[in-house]
C-alpha cells in the first residue's frame, strides 16, 4: 500500500494525492500535521527517502529562517525539530515499502512503485 505524508492546503501535495487517486492505487493519507511523526519515524523515513535531516527541512519556512537557520544543529537536533515543527518537513512524500520519495514534480510519485 502506498502512504502519502499530506498538507491539504499544499497545491503539490493536493496534486499528487489527485495522480494516485487517478491511477486507481490503494492509499494511506497521513496527515502528518495534525498528527506529527516521532522522532523513531522520522528516523525511518530518512532512511527510506535516503536523505540527511537537513534535506527533508523546508529551509524558506519562517520558522526555520526565525529560529534555526545558520545554526550549527546535529543530525538529532534537526530530527527533534521537525518533530515539534512538522510543518517543516518538505511534501508531498510518498511511500511504499522501504522506498520513499519526495513527490514535487508531476508524476515522481511513480519513483516510489
Amino acid at each position: 500500500m502506498i502512504q502519502i505524508y499530506h498538507n491539504p492546503r499544499c497545491g503539490k501535495s493536493r496534486n499528487c494525492l489527485i495522480q494516485i487517486q487517478e491511477a486507481g492505487k490503494s492509499f494511506e493519507i497521513i496527515k502528518y500535521l495534525e498528527t506529527p511523526p516521532s522522532y523513531e519515524e522520522l528516523v525511518l523515513l530518512l532512511k527510506k527517502l535516503n536523505l540527511k535531516p537537513l534535506e527533508l527541512v523546508r529551509q524558506k519556512e519562517k520558522i526555520w529562517v526565525e529560529n534555526f537557520k545558520n545554526k550549527p544543529l546535529t543530525d538529532e537536533e534537526i530530527i527533534k525539530i521537525m518533530v515539534v515543527n512538522p510543518i517543516l518537513i518538505e511534501r508531498p512524500i510518498v511511500i511504499k515499502d522501504d522506498k520513499a520519495f519526495i513527490a514535487r514534480e508531476q508524476d515522481s510519485w511513480k519513483k516510489v512503485l
